[in-house]
């Protein structure tokens, strides 16, 4: 299923309503038409599209997300790992360090993360 993934435009859209929300509908059709130079059915038919893709709703006129900007950058995260390294995050970290080494900030970081996980901190 593609619903992790959002094009630029989503990806545009997606950020003005994370940035905005709550947001009425009517606010938003004037933010896009100013910062996208949408048309009101672009606007409704983009939000339709990450509404079906349970991203945001729109209930009473009023936007707002189902899955804040994280949730959904993590959501990507997973599935991107699970598609092209078979769910390996050791793999997808090995791949990863082959062309960018990883600063003694980072390494520190990945460690904290690995403490927290197992419970030793």
């Amino acid at each position: 299923m593609e619903d992790y993934k959002l094009g630029a435009m989503e990806t545009k859209f997606a950020e003005l309503m994370w940035a905005r929300e709550p947001i009425s509908s009517g606010a938003l059709v004037k933010l896009c038409e100013k910062e996208l130079t949408w048309k009101k059915s672009t606007t409704y038919t983009m939000l339709r599209r990450l509404c079906d893709r349970g991203i945001f709703q729109n209930k009473d006129g009023t936007v707002t997300s189902l899955m804040s900007k994280q949730e959904f950058a993590a959501l990507q995260s997973e599935k991107f790992i699970a598609e092209t390294f078979d769910g390996s995050l050791p793999q997808f970290l090995a791949a990863f360090t082959l062309r960018k080494r990883l600063s003694e900030k980072e390494i520190g970081e990945l460690q904290r993360l690995i403490d927290t996980n197992r419970g030793d901190s």
